[in-house]
């Protein structure tokens, strides 16, 4: 009797072992966190270079002061340059800096009510693209069409509507149009552009909406989020959606069908999140705590 029990005492022994080893091959490996920035409101991932690049308000959001900078990481979590590009240096304009998009050789930084560029490589400084009548460009996005697609969230220094909201197209000759205005744009913020050239936009406002803007800049419903404050928006590399919420501390994965699941939790700020399609990872500044946390998903 005593040899069976143990017999069976091993057996179950050796299952758990086995479901332990099991759960711990499917877990993702544990966060990266990356401290030192000075109020980071954005990640994008370089692909050519294979860097990560954060953009650093340093101070007020609204505030023309000069100081904002790109810091450049590496997938590893280590800072490759804290200021990689400057605005206190000279020959270099960039107060608040916020979303960031890159098409060839040219990095586009949205800074309050302009739109400023530098060269991919080098980080020079290759001058400003004004937006007439905007109060806060936030994010960014590269079309197909080599265009940038830019969010004006219409908010005053005071954060009151401004009634400016707006997304706009920027072609590659510079030329900027309005593809969309108005208030039921929802102070759009984060921005990411389908394969279709179709654009998608989150906003800031209370509710979680998820919407498209075609060519036409005729806004369609794709999904309604359980909470809102939405900043970044992202395309996953299965097709799903990456949304991120101040309102309830998380990164939402949105599916084709609209439904949504909360996958990364209890992150305080997460602002305009960067998603590195090489190692399946959401990149999220935290805004308030100066910090990104790189997650594996």
């Amino acid at each position: 009797m005593k040899i069976i029990t143990a017999l069976i005492v091993g057996l179950v022994a050796a299952v758990v072992l086995a479901q332990a080893a099991g759960n711990a091959a499917t877990m993702s490996p544990a966060p990266i966190v990356v401290e030192g920035f000075q109020t980071p409101e954005s990640v994008l991932y370089d692909s050519r270079g294979d860097v990560y690049l954060v953009a650093n308000i340093n101070g007020n959001p609204t505030a023309v002061d000069g100081n904002g900078f790109i810091s450049k990481i590496s997938p590893s979590g280590k800072v490759i340059a804290l200021k990689w590009i400057d605005g206190t240096k000279a020959g270099v304009k960039l107060n608040a800096p916020k979303g960031m998009a890159i098409v060839d050789d040219t990095l586009y930084v949205a800074d309050i009510t302009a739109v400023r560029k530098f060269n991919r490589g080098s980080g020079q400084f290759m001058g400003s693209i004004d937006i007439m009548g905007a109060t806060f460009m936030n994010d960014l996005a590269a079309g197909r069409d080599r265009s940038v697609y830019a969010t004006d969230s219409g908010l005053k220094p005071d954060f009151s509507p401004s009634g400016t909201d707006a997304v706009y197209r920027i072609d590659r000759m510079g030329k900027v149009t309005a593809l969309a205005k108005g208030a039921d744009l929802n102070h759009p913020n984060g921005v990411t552009v389908r394969a279709d050239g179709s654009v998608l936009v989150v906003g800031f406002a209370e509710k979680g909406e998820v919407y498209a803007l075609g060519k036409d800049g005729k806004k369609s419903a794709v999904a309604m989020l359980p909470a809102g404050q939405l900043d970044g928006i992202e395309i996953a590399r299965d097709g799903t959606l990456l949304v991120s919420s101040w309102a309830s501390s998380s990164v939402y994965r949105v599916m084709k069908d609209g439904t949504a699941k909360a996958i990364v939790e209890n992150v305080k700020a997460p602002a305009d999140i960067g998603y590195d399609s090489k190692r399946n990872r959401v990149l999220i500044p935290q805004f308030q705590d100066n910090k990104v946390l790189i997650q594996s998903l």
